[in-house]
């Protein structure tokens, strides 16, 4: 009887680790995302855009209710991926400022993201997933 468990078990394995992953995956909430998201914030880019998402005049562009977050969806994890370096429009108001690369890996600039498109006014029809990010290149 052990012998027969070990087989199944054997057989079944494969399959199981790779349904755990997919389900994983789908499991992966946005909630879940952005909660991690709101940690990289806090850590990463709250002392520019301040802890409500209006950075700071002239200098820092706003994430709050941002044209840019909802209109540049590619243009932003660019950004947050690669870092940000000359004018943009947020707004309507210029910034031509650094932000500089913070070495996140896909899976944090995806939450990041997920955090700051649905928080202070922002809100996305579509989560950013760490496949999205990756396709996006330099």
């Amino acid at each position: 009887m052990t012998l027969v468990l070990f087989s199944c078990k054997e057989k079944k394995e494969p399959t199981a680790h790779f349904t755990n992953a997919t389900n994983h995956q789908q499991q992966d909430s946005l909630k879940e995302s952005q909660e991690r998201g709101g940690i990289i914030y806090t850590n990463f880019c709250m002392q520019c855009h301040m802890a409500n998402g209006l950075g700071i005049p002239g200098t820092f562009p706003p994430l709050a209710k941002s044209n840019w977050l909802t209109e540049k969806r590619t243009e932003s994890i660019h950004a947050v991926k690669f870092g940000q370096k000359g004018k943009i429009e947020v707004n309507g108001k210029v910034y031509n400022s650094i932000m500089a690369p913070m070495g996140l890996s896909d899976q944090e600039v995806a939450d990041v993201l997920n955090y700051v498109m649905n928080s202070w006014g922002n809100t996305q029809k579509e989560r950013v997933t760490p496949e999205e990010v990756s396709q996006v290149e330099k």
